[in-house]
């Protein structure tokens, strides 16, 4: 969600490269971010107070669901809550809702357009990451929440990997769930928060155009045992991390291996 539509268009098609294609998802202005050969990457939607939903600037991770209204009882029902919704979006259902320890995320009832998983596209989104207080908790909170744990393991697995909680979906990973977060902690970098990881070419290079393109660096490029990455802010302030694209058997996870 951005409060400028325009602006964030600006931004991010010139540091990744995106196109943009408006949609009749939601309500107010909706776009459809679309990489390198038309494929689609992400959404991105104007704020609209007179609609309700009227959330501040930031990348929102949505998990899909067959009923938003279950996983909505489900979520409650576990300590969660839910900020808006379930309510008609588009041509699907969609939930505002946030984890026991303060992390939002989205509920999406609907058609999945993007099938991005996997595609080690610069530009497009390839991990997304959990900061929370205790991962285990976290685990068995979500996996009980969209039914990660009643879809057998061919569909979903969960295991610990690399210091993380690691989701598989379909033999792919695709998210991590690390501990230590601090619910009360004043910077917003270290209290519970999904983070998405976008793929790119060179991690020093797109940082150093986000600057310019009036943006921010909040985490310098660094080496780690995942892959070079940076963290990142746009011009409205909306955080996001960005990986190096590298070759080998990765399934999603930035260091190239599952």
């Amino acid at each position: 969600m951005a409060a400028d539509l325009d602006r964030a268009h600006h931004f991010y098609g010139e540091l990744f490269g995106w196109g943009f294609r408006p949609t009749r998802q939601g309500h107010g202005r909706y776009t459809i971010a679309y990489t390198e050969g038309g494929v689609p990457t992400v959404g991105i939607g104007a704020s609209s107070p007179s609609a309700g939903v009227n959330l501040p600037v930031t990348w929102t991770t949505y998990f899909a669901a067959d009923s938003a209204d279950e996983v909505a009882s489900r979520v409650q029902e576990r300590g969660g809550t839910v900020a808006v919704g379930p309510l008609e979006f588009g041509s699907g259902r969609v939930a505002w809702a946030a984890d026991p320890d303060g992390a939002n995320f989205g509920i999406w009832e609907g058609d999945l357009t993007s099938a991005w998983w996997g595609e080690r596209r610069p530009g497009a989104p390839v991990w997304l990451e959990l900061r929370t207080r205790d991962a285990f908790e976290a685990a068995l909170f979500y996996g009980q929440a969209f039914g990660w744990d009643t879809q057998g393991r061919e569909r979903c697995d969960v295991r610990f990997e690399h210091d993380r909680v690691v989701l598989h979906i379909d033999g792919k990973a695709v998210a991590g769930l690390r501990g230590g977060a601090i619910e009360a902690a004043p910077d917003p970098n270290v209290r519970p928060r999904w983070r998405v990881y976008f793929c790119v070419k060179d991690v020093d290079e797109v940082a150093e155009r986000a600057a310019e393109l009036g943006g921010g660096v909040i985490s310098l490029p660094t080496d780690t045992p995942y892959g070079r990455i940076a963290t990142l802010r746009d011009p409205e302030g909306g955080i996001f991390s960005v990986a190096a694209v590298r070759k080998g058997p990765a399934d999603g996870d930035p260091d190239g291996r599952s």
